[in-house]
């Protein structure tokens, strides 16, 4: 006679306070424990690539300054514009240069703005090229 004969045929006990747990949440128990958890993500951050903000010099500013001056002659007109700007990073410094297309509908000068008709605001220090299309 072995030494469980007496009990090997008895139901598995079960808790009345505590139900079964799954098998799949048994195996996540004894599943890898990650202890640098967001690690892959900060990796990410750091390898995405920002530029920096580019100054022009003082002919492309000169002419960057007589575009402007069209535009506030002519804004009754609502000339349209291609217009390469930076744009700020939220998370780290630097940012990247976008090109918008649109028709001009303001010129906030104390403000330092240039304001499209579909709404969209860009700081004029943040202009690097102003096309007039």
């Amino acid at each position: 006679m072995g030494k469980y004969d007496d009990i090997i045929h008895l139901p598995h006990p079960t808790s009345e306070r505590h139900p079964r747990i799954s098998r799949q949440d048994r195996a996540a128990q004894f599943s890898p424990f990650a202890a640098l958890t967001g690690l892959d993500a900060a990796l990410q951050e750091s390898a995405r690539l920002t530029e920096r903000r580019m100054i022009p010099d003082e002919y492309e500013q000169a002419e960057l300054d007589k575009k402007l001056q069209y535009l506030r002659e002519n804004l009754s007109r609502q000339p349209a514009v291609a217009i390469t700007h930076f744009v700020p990073d939220d998370r780290k410094e630097g940012g990247s240069y976008r090109r918008t297309e649109g028709r001009v509908k303001k010129l906030l000068e104390y403000e330092r703005q240039l304001v499209l008709t579909d709404g969209t605001t860009l700081a004029i220090e943040d202009i690097l090229e102003l096309e007039l299309l």
